[in-house]
């Protein structure tokens, strides 16, 4: 990080006095360094900037073989279209960054498929399977480099998304379809359950519901809540994969979630934190991929992340304080947001605005870092080490409010699990009172849904709607044949819902046409495209397709924190080893002498 940052100080020196150092004196006509230039101005720039003499001259060499490297690259880019790329390789590549400081560049014509670079870059450094990163968006193998907003001296980032070591044997063909496999099964599992409304039985049919800070269910448009959903699951994966290191993979994931994200209303995104910590989460991975020169996309999340703590949290966030009573826990999020602030301020060479930020920093750390004594008492009494780290930030380390708190937050989540029994319980009866009337277990179920569990509303909408199954004991029940279509079709109706009339009507062609003139030869696209009962069950039978979305389903499943407040509950390790580095890097900037 020292270098970038004084590179940052100095371009913003030559900036200031206009030099240019791809010019005499600085470069000669061989486009070679001027040496006596370059020190000259080293040691007048070295006090200014608090380093060395000869860290200095290292950086501005950089800057001006970065210079000189670039006009040439206009040129050639102006003369032949080839463009020059710069490539951001993972830290941990085959014979990759053994020298931080260099940079690598690939030429190529912008015209070109993504792949084609990829399988150059793939060749060129060991990779076997990657993908490319431009401002935060994974370019399309299939599209071409400018179609995705590529252009002369952009910025690349490189992930490697190879299997892990104890896989190497496998062919490359099994990982790349793996790989992907990855994002194609979390996307179908959450999509299911995206669609999913909440009508069918829970315990056999699980589905997701969005619900505010206090656990109540949000009203949320169809369109809105699907790609909610799907935007929440690919956040929840690539958190869970974080957790185990996996950075990597975890950036695709988030970065599939912020696309989904960017589906929802803008007025849903200010209303909820989750966008603001998936713009952290996001930034979080390009720290630990040492990729924060994407410093534009970098520094316009964390802008994003802020904007949206505001709007959702309040000036002194005071709706934050009204809806949960503290805010405790939501400072460890302020607490990585001004230290990714910190970090970056850095890296662009501001070290007065690291500082301050750094210092916001330090303040939060030492009162939210648990003391490991009341962490103890707290266990002591059976609370588990997530409850009393979130109690003890929260009641700012008091430790009987701590206690008090944690009990209260129990019995507020045992009276929300007893509404939904509750809830559960009247849905039970609802069913069966509604399939004593001749009604199916599904569509009394719909119903109830629709009603919010209003029996009597329920019971109107399925009588208007000629909805019920047959009964059970289908002895009675003709089969539809195509005289009884024929009949409908000639009195005006279409085949699609003359068909599905006479499916719920057991073939009764009298029956059918009454249906169809009540609703005026109009049925819900759910009964046109419905499949005929089984004549041994009043329900549908489970076919190979439900048995995969069920699978899909429990996969994504196992992602989703079981506890709510999973992603406030954070240790603080990697924060801690972060701000001792950051201490060590600006104590240099006040220690340097020529």
């Amino acid at each position: 990080m020292a270098e970038e940052n004084i590179e940052a100080k100095l371009k913003n020196l030559l900036k200031q006095e206009k030099i240019q150092l791809w010019n005499p004196p600085y470069t000669d006509d061989n486009q070679q360094a001027g040496q006596q230039a370059l020190q000259e101005l080293a040691e007048r720039y070295a006090p200014v900037v608090s380093f060395s003499v000869s860290e200095v001259e290292g950086a501005l060499e950089s800057i001006r073989a970065q210079a000189v490297r670039r006009g040439k690259g206009n040129r050639t880019f102006r003369e032949t279209c080839v463009a020059t790329l710069e490539l951001l390789l993972p830290r941990d590549g085959k014979s990759v960054r053994t020298d931080t400081k260099k940079k690598n560049y690939m030429e190529t014509k912008l015209d070109v498929l993504v792949q084609e670079v990829m399988n150059r870059i793939g060749e060129e450094y060991g990779f076997k399977y990657i993908k490319l990163i431009l401002n935060g968006k994974t370019l399309s193998a299939d599209r071409r480099l400018d179609e995705q907003g590529v252009q002369n001296n952009s910025k690349m980032m490189v992930l490697r998304v190879s299997e892990t070591e104890r896989k190497r044997q496998i062919s490359e063909e099994e990982k790349k379809k793996n790989q992907n496999e990855s994002i194609q099964r979390t996307q179908k599992g959450f999509q299911i359950l995206s669609e999913r409304d909440g009508s069918e039985d829970p315990e056999t049919t699980p589905y997701l519901e969005i619900a505010d800070q206090k656990g109540n269910p949000l009203k949320i448009p169809h369109s809105e809540k699907k790609a909610l959903i799907l935007a929440m699951g690919f956040h929840e994966k690539g958190c869970s994969l974080m957790k185990r290191d996996q950075y990597d993979n975890a950036l695709c994931h988030l970065l599939q979630a912020d696309d989904q994200f960017g589906r929802c209303g803008s007025a849903l995104l200010s209303s909820v934190d989750n966008y603001a910590v998936l713009q952290l989460d996001i930034v979080w991975c390009y720290r630990a991929l040492e990729a924060l020169s994407c410093l534009d996309d970098g520094r316009l999340r964390l802008q994003r992340a802020e904007d949206c703590f505001l709007q959702c949290y309040g000036e002194q966030q005071q709706r934050l304080l009204m809806i949960k009573g503290n805010t405790g826990r939501e400072d460890v999020l302020f607490l990585r947001l001004y230290l990714l602030q910190s970090l970056l301020s850095y890296i662009e060479g501001n070290d007065i605005q690291a500082r301050h930020k750094l210092q916001k920093v330090e303040s939060l750390y030492s009162r939210l870092c648990p003391d490991s004594e009341k962490m103890a008492q707290l266990m002591s009494l059976g609370f588990s080490e997530r409850e009393a780290r979130l109690s003890l930030r929260a009641c700012q380390g008091d430790l009987q409010q701590a206690a008090m708190h944690i009990s209260n937050r129990r019995q507020e989540r045992e009276e929300q699990k007893e509404r939904e029994r509750e809830k559960k319980r009247k849905r039970l009866a609802g069913i069966s009172m509604l399939r004593e009337l001749g009604f199916s277990r599904r569509d009394a179920a719909r119903a109830l849904h629709q009603t919010e569990g209003d029996v009597d509303k329920a019971y109107t909408i399925l009588l208007d709607s000629a909805q019920p199954s047959l009964p059970t004991n289908n002895n009675a029940v003709g089969a539809v044949g195509p005289e009884q279509v024929d009949q409908l079709l000639y009195l005006g109706f279409e085949r699609a819902v003359s068909e599905a009339a006479l499916r719920l009507t057991g073939g009764d062609v009298q029956l059918a046409t009454q249906l169809l003139l009540d609703n005026q030869g109009l049925l819900s696209p759910d009964l046109i495209s419905v499949s005929p009962p089984s004549s041994s069950s009043e329900e549908p039978s489970t076919s190979s397709e439900s048995a995969e979305d069920s699978e899909l389903v429990n996969e994504v499943l196992e992602d989703i924190s079981r506890h709510e407040e999973d992603y406030l509950d954070v240790t603080l390790e990697e924060e801690s080893q972060l701000i001792s580095t950051m201490k060590t890097y600006l104590s240099r900037g006040s220690t340097h002498t020529v």
